[in-house]
């Protein structure tokens, strides 16, 4: 897949940096933003995204409390934190509540962030395509233990 077709969604309360993002990338990925989780659910709701890039520090919600609460949901795309501020609480948080792939400090280095949204897309495909072979295994399983049983039968 294309750079292009990466669909990524960017939640920032901050107008500017939703902007800025959006200038960054636009050109590489599809990018969709939101100022507020609640935006952000819609977004889901409504398009395929592949990443889910959020700032820690949002008001009503964090951006950790946001992916663990989308997990069940939206268990699928990867989820990357980025902040301004350096708490290691947030990144263990993180890691253990939200599930996050990577965490990044504000202001982004827009070469690093862009190679590690590509390689958070090659996660990606390999958690679809390991759960689709997966789903194969276990009906062509299904269909062997039933031939096994009509020989066993007859």
């Amino acid at each position: 897949m294309s750079a292009q077709h990466i669909h990524i969604l960017y939640i920032d309360d901050e107008i500017h940096n939703l902007n800025a993002f959006k200038a960054s990338f636009r050109r590489q990925f599809t990018v969709y933003t939101a100022e507020s989780a609640g935006e952000a659910r819609k977004v889901l709701s409504e398009q395929e995204v592949h990443i889910i890039i959020s700032d820690q520090r949002m008001p009503k919600m964090t951006g950790i409390e946001f992916f663990e609460s989308i997990l069940e949901e939206y268990s699928e795309p990867i989820r990357i934190l980025l902040t301004g501020y350096a708490d290691i609480n947030a990144v263990i948080d993180a890691i253990n509540k939200g599930q996050v792939y990577k965490y990044f400090s504000k202001p982004w280095n827009e070469e690093e962030l862009r190679h590690n949204i590509e390689k958070a897309y090659e996660v990606f495909s390999l958690r679809k395509e390991n759960k689709e072979l997966t789903a194969k295994l276990l009906d062509v399983n299904e269909k062997l233990e039933f031939l096994l049983r009509q020989k066993l039968i007859s």
